[in-house]
């Protein structure tokens, strides 16, 4: 189920890249025109502040890498111009296979979605996703993620996997980035023990899940206490930190739109 070594190396430049909306709040609150990013700016805004962004800038910078490689891939998406949206990508080995890559959810790697061939399997799988199993279940057009969590709890997710076309992801892209959920949200791999787990901080509250189970932060309750804990967990620079987490208390305050 897992990628061949050519998909896995592009991938894998993308290990350290957090999920995160607090460059969506802060271009937004800086730019005058577009606002999805080129892959160029991205890489910029990456080199000067530590930042990478949402799922519609990760599957686009990745897509980028992927053309870089000669590896085929294309975006995928659901609810693509609405503010429920999710980007993704469908990368294919040289034999045509698809492998789901999904930076946006902070997988741990790809994972083969093609039913049809021998090496694909129904069953649990460990290694694929932070601190879950997760089960593929391949149909037609789509396929189903079962997430496995500890203490016997179940998720269930469905991508749409047909092949959108670029422009329109471009243009999906710029609609979720002119919408700013007022809930900053910021997902994180990190190892732990034996494991690599997922921090996250979501709408003002944070915490570790890990196959142990769900460990919540102490609560802080300043911008400058969520400064230091969110720049210690990414390495994001920390007036960029200020400004963002800022916008989205003004949003909250009535006092922006």
């Amino acid at each position: 189920m897992k990628a061949p070594e050519e998909i896995l190396a592009v991938w894998s430049k993308f290990h350290d890249f957090p999920m995160e909306t607090l460059t969506k709040a802060w271009y937004y609150s800086r730019s005058q025109d577009k606002k999805q990013r080129s892959v160029e700016l991205m890489k910029e805004h990456k080199a000067q502040y530590g930042i990478t962004g949402n799922c519609f800038d990760l599957a686009l910078w990745l897509l980028d890498e992927f053309k870089k490689a000669g590896i085929k891939a294309y975006p995928i998406g659901n609810e693509l111009g609405t503010e429920e949206a999710h980007a993704a990508l469908i990368a294919l080995d040289r034999k045509g296979n698809r492998y789901l890559c999904d930076l946006g959810d902070q997988w741990l790697q790809p994972v083969l979605i093609e039913g049809r061939d021998d090496a694909y399997m129904g069953d649990k799988l460990s290694g694929f996703y932070p601190a879950a199993d997760v089960q593929i279940l391949a149909r037609q057009n789509e396929v189903e993620i079962i997430y496995h969590r500890p203490n016997g709890k179940q998720s269930r997710q469905t991508y749409d996997t047909q092949p959108v076309m670029e422009t329109d992801f471009w243009q999906a892209g710029e609609f979720s980035q002119n919408h700013v959920y007022p809930k900053p949200l910021v997902e994180v791999r990190l190892s732990y023990k034996n494991e690599t787990a997922h921090w996250e901080f979501d709408n003002w509250k944070s915490f570790l899940s890990t196959t142990e189970g769900l460990f919540p932060d102490k609560p802080v309750a300043t911008i400058e206490e969520w400064v230091d804990r969110i720049g210690q967990k990414t390495g994001f620079d920390r007036q960029f930190l200020i400004e963002s987490l800022n916008f989205y208390k003004q949003l909250n305050n009535g006092s922006r739109r």
